[in-house]
Order: C-alpha cells, then structure tokens, then sequence
C-alpha cells in the first residue's frame, strides 16, 4: 500500500514533480561541475600561472652572507661565488623534476658596448633562450622564452649555439642600433638579431647566450643564478613551518607536498653550493588567486543549491496542500506523525536520486565545456564524485521539504476532512 501511494502520488502531479525534479537537476548539475572543476583546478592554474613567469630562483650560498658594518653593506655587486652551469642537468633528476616547468640560468656582468662612434657602459646578461638539453634519453627545452614569456623580440631570438645578441629597446635607441646592425663588446662583433622590450630593466641591457656572456665576463663554466618556474600548491600553515624543527613524519609529509618551500628545499639540495627560494610576491599572488577563484565557486554552488531548496520548497508546500485531505483521511484512519512524515520524504528521496543523477551527468558535460572554454584542456571528473553528489541532492531536497512535512503533520483529520483547513 505503501508503495502505491508513492506511485500514485508521481502519476497524478507529474507537472509539479518535474517541475521540483528540473530544480533539483539545475542546481545540483551547476553543483557538479563547480566540485569537478575545483577538485581539478589546481595544477591547471598552476600551468595558467606559470606563464607570468618564475617563482623560484637558485643563488650561490656565498650571496646570502652580508658583510656588513656600520649599517653599510660592503659585499660589492659582482662579488659572491657562482653556480656551475653543469649542475643544471641535475634538476631533472631531482624529487620535485616533473613539477619544474622551465629553468633559465643567468650571468650578468657589466660591459662597454660600442656601435659607431657611440658607446655605453651597461650590464650583459647571459642566458639561455630556448636551449635543448639531454638528459638520459629524454631532451627538453627550457630558457627565458619559457621563463620570462612576457619578453616581446622585435626581429628574432638568437640561438642559443650563436654568438648573436639582443639590444634592449631604450638601449637600442641610444646607441642607434636596429636587428641586423653589428656592435662591439669586449673587444669582439656581434650581429643584433633583434631589439628586445620588456618594460624592465632588460631594455637597456645586451642579452646573449649564457657561453657568450661567459667568455666575455670571463668566467667560464659559471652562472650567478638560476630562475626556475615550478608548478606548485597554495601555502597553508604547514608550508610556513621550518623544516629543522620538524618531527621526521612532518618533514616526510612536508617535503612530500610540492609547497614552493618544499621545491625550493629540493633544488637547494641538488644544486652544491647554493641556496633556493620562492620568489615571494609571485608565490603568493598565486595562492591568493587560487584561493579565491575557488571561494566563487565556492559561493556560485551554494547560491545554486539555495535556489534549488527554495523551489523545492514551493513545490512541496504546494503539493502537501493539494493532498490534505489525503493526509486528513490517513491520520483519521489511524496514521500517525511519524508515517505522513515517511511518506513524504520517500518522496522527496526518490526526487532527489532521480535529479541527482540527472544532474550529475549534466554536470559531467558542464564541467568538460568549462575545461575546455577556460583551461583548454579536459576536466577529470572523478567516480567518488556521484555519491557525493547524490548526497547533496537528498541534503537539499529534505532541507526543502522539511518545513512543509512538518505542516503537514500538525494537520487535524476533523478540520481538514471538513474543509476547515
């Protein structure tokens, strides 16, 4: 009997169980993809980020040791020790390699550039622009065309094999150079392949490949520093502890979590001689922006399941009561409290699973479209998702539900069988 009603119940107000369906599906669907999308944003904003540039940088330990007195730092600028550009290769085989997404190694180093009868005393910088490097059996690509994607080349980049420079733009205009034109550095000619703007202090700047730099400095082998761009996650309280005063469990789960600090850790303990750190404005521009990307999607699924319980609930105080003198006529037969109220939640349960299910795979196709339309890339929407998500739907629904089912069972068969109610 019990069953019945239930049915029956479905098949005489199909139009307000659909209409109270179709609200669960919407919000529930919008629900899905805002979870799938957020249990998956992660490393796909991360790839996002990791185009405004690096986030850590590698110096010489030597650096970090200020010679000071008086208040008066006496370390000169070029003084310190260097990193040795055979040690980059190390870095693919560290713990954290498959999160480091490009690395660009740097050697300045003040120089005389002369063009014509114009020269200026400037800085040069040596690094790689897109250099391919092997390790084991697999090759890679990396240099500041990955790390420093903001850097726009009038002309052509130079090879990295070449002896070919970039000019910086107000350098270029200065010395009245354009690509194609020779100038001399250190006693040597270079071809400009092309002007190089930045809106940084690169504009008046020569950039050349890192072996260039190195025989014009003179110092063969060497780099000052190693700018590195790795994928990492949000810091949390965790991430801010010093891993000296870590118990071995903590560390283990502390440098086992690819914090900017724990890769930072790694490289240090790759690289002899140096010290790494997060380049910390960039870190936690990112953390913010993650952070709060999730927080709206956070609030867009909570508006959606909100919406979703308040037409649940209009749906539901109008169905209870269009069916009070059914209600009426089960308490006068005997029904009580407790039996209205499982009646009704059975129904409302079977309209949960039924929107539930609908919306999830709703959800599964919005999901994909916002990976594709945003990230360009697809969404993995993970199985664990469904119950969850099914749970949601009953939550709501009930939630919905509650206030008209508790109206419904303070209803009197005498008043309500009368007409009175």
């Amino acid at each position: 009997m019990f069953a019945r009603i239930v049915y029956e119940s479905f098949r005489r107000q199909r139009r307000r169980k659909l209409l109270a369906g179709i609200a669960i599906t919407l919000g529930v669907s919008v629900a899905t993809a805002m979870i799938a999308v957020a249990t998956d944003i992660g490393d796909k904003i991360n790839r996002e980020l990791r185009t405004f540039g690096a986030n850590l940088v590698v110096t010489p330990d030597e650096d970090t040791l200020d010679v000071e007195i008086g208040g008066v730092n006496l370390k000169p600028a070029s003084g310190g020790g260097y990193l040795s550009e055979s040690d980059l290769l190390k870095i693919r085989s560290m713990f954290w390699r498959h999160n480091v997404a490009a690395f660009a190694p740097m050697l300045p180093g003040p120089v005389t550039v002369q063009a014509g009868s114009t020269s200026a005393s400037v800085e040069l910088l040596g690094t790689y622009f897109s250099k391919a490097l092997n390790f084991g059996d697999a090759t890679f690509t990396t240099g500041v065309r990955f790390t420093h994607p903001w850097w726009r080349v009038s002309g052509a980049w130079p090879k990295d094999e070449s002896s070919e420079v970039l000019l910086g733009e107000k350098l270029a205009g200065q010395l009245r150079v354009k690509t194609g034109d020779h100038v001399e550095i250190g006693g040597r000619t270079f071809a400009v392949a092309g002007v190089l703007s930045s809106d940084g202090p690169e504009d008046m700047k020569v950039v050349a490949p890192l072996w260039v730099a190195q025989q014009v400095l003179g110092k063969p082998g060497a780099m000052k520093r190693v700018l590195v761009s790795a994928m990492t996650k949000p810091e949390d309280a965790l991430a801010r502890r010093d891993p000296k005063t870590m118990s071995p469990e903590v560390y283990e789960r502390w440098f086992c979590s690819p914090y900017a600090n724990s890769i930072a850790h790694d490289l240090q303990q790759t690289i002899p001689h140096s010290r790494a750190e997060q380049i910390r404005q960039v870190a936690q521009n990112e953390g913010t922006v993650l952070e709060r990307i999730r927080g709206l999607m956070l609030l867009v699924t909570l508006a959606a399941l909100l919406a979703s319980a308040l037409a649940v609930s209009a749906a539901m105080a109008t169905t209870i009561f269009e069916r009070r003198s059914e209600v009426g006529l089960m308490k006068a037969l005997g029904a009580g409290n407790a039996a209205v109220a499982t009646l009704f939640f059975t129904e409302a349960a079977f309209l949960a699973l039924i929107g539930g299910a609908a919306g999830y795979a709703i959800g599964n196709v919005m999901a994909q479209q916002v990976g594709h339309w945003v990230f360009n890339s697809a969404i993995a929407v993970q199985p664990v998702l469904l119950p969850i998500v099914l749970g949601i739907a009953v939550f709501v629904t009930f939630a919905g539900s509650a206030a008209s089912i508790r109206k419904a069972m303070k209803f009197e068969p005498v008043y309500v069988l009368r007409g009175d109610a």
